[in-house]
């Protein structure tokens, strides 16, 4: 099989690093026992996989063997156990494929979370609560933390914007396909002739960066403090707790107001701030090595749509890769499992296409 001798590697390194974690000495440095237990972990499943793999092949093997026998029961078992382990094989070899995919270094990262109402008015800006809420089920049952970092809301009860930050164990990897214009049509409570409307919001999923991975200067930063204050301009918090941090270089400006303290409402800012800039970054590094990575909200227009869900039919539907599911009843209250499995993997057969082209003959290796 290709990459035998990688695996073979890997899971070499798999069994030091599981000694090192029986260490007296590294488990008193709780810092750098997480080091080696995270490295650990994350070669757990392509170790466990080729394990498999090796063990059907060898199964496969004698089996085969068993072929030249003269004994006809004995190669009618034989060809009985090949016809079961030759799929097992091949399953086997496509799920190593996939975990030696080149991993994106922020699948482990948190996420900023924005969400934007744009045309459509009053409705863009329910569907725009409506779809903040289901992230925020489907992040309760992923055992994700959300923060609010800033949030306005409509006359009407929706929402015109609201900044989130969402920790967890691999935030990132699952939500980072739902950035883009989704467009939803329905038919408004307000509407009296029962006619279908069409609205779109605005998803930006943003990895949050680590401290050290920016050097924001203190001279680049503008940071107003205000009173906080609610719905219609009602005043909440009599202190000026709120602040607003403008990073002058870049015009890029955040604001947070969810707490009542503003050294705390500032360090949440700051994290907002800062995955903005790694994004504005990792843009530019992208563009510079001829990345296809577009826009990633576009102008917010219904024509730049990358989702539709359609109420009236139960129906969603992601345009980028066909998929239609009739159960937006169950979507929209976060059972989003079906839509980022799909993703997923459709993603991932397109970085399969790119590997196999980059080496050609790499399926003619032995193993």
């Amino acid at each position: 099989m290709q990459y035998a001798d990688k695996l073979a590697g890997l899971e070499a390194r798999y069994e030091e690093l599981t000694a090192q974690m029986s260490n007296p000495d590294l488990i008193s440095d709780q810092t750098e026992y997480t080091k080696v237990a995270k490295k650990q972990r994350d070669l757990e499943e392509v170790v466990s996989k080729f394990r498999e793999w090796r063990q059907v092949s060898d199964n496969l093997a004698q089996a085969r063997q068993m072929l030249n026998d003269g004994d006809d029961d004995l190669r009618e078992m034989a060809n009985a156990e090949i016809e079961e382990l030759e799929p097992q094989l091949a399953a086997a070899e496509g799920a190593l494929r996939m975990l030696l995919l080149p991993k994106d270094p922020n699948d482990e990262r948190n996420v900023v979370l924005e969400i934007r109402a744009g045309t459509g008015g009053d409705e863009a800006s329910l569907f725009a609560a409506e779809t903040f809420r289901m992230y925020t089920r489907y992040a309760e049952e992923q055992r994700w933390k959300v923060e609010v970092i800033d949030i306005s809301e409509s006359a009407v009860g929706g929402i015109k914007e609201v900044i989130a930050l969402i920790s967890g164990d691999k935030v990132y990897s699952k939500l980072k396909y739902e950035s883009g214009v989704h467009r939803v049509q329905r038919v408004p409570e307000t509407e009296t002739q029962g006619r279908v409307h069409t609205s779109a919001i605005t998803v930006a999923v943003l990895p949050e960066a680590d401290e050290v991975e920016l050097d924001i200067q203190e001279k680049d930063l503008r940071v107003d403090t205000f009173c906080s204050s609610g719905p219609g301009g009602q005043s909440v918090n009599t202190t000026y707790s709120a602040v607003r941090i403008t990073h002058l270089p870049t015009n890029t400006v955040v604001s947070c107001q969810d707490e009542k303290s503003q050294i705390k409402n500032r360090a949440k800012a700051m994290r907002v701030l800062r995955s903005r800039l790694y994004e504005i970054e990792l843009e530019k590094q992208q563009a510079a090595i001829g990345a296809e990575r577009k826009s990633m909200v576009g102008s917010g227009d219904r024509s730049e749509k990358i989702r539709t869900y359609n109420f009236p039919q139960n129906r969603l539907t992601d345009h980028r890769i066909g998929l239609t599911l009739y159960q937006l009843d169950l979507i929209m209250e976060g059972r989003l499992d079906s839509i980022v499995s799909a993703l997923t993997t459709h993603y991932n057969a397109e970085k399969l296409k790119v590997q196999a082209s980059d080496d050609p003959n790499g399926s003619k290796n032995g193993a």
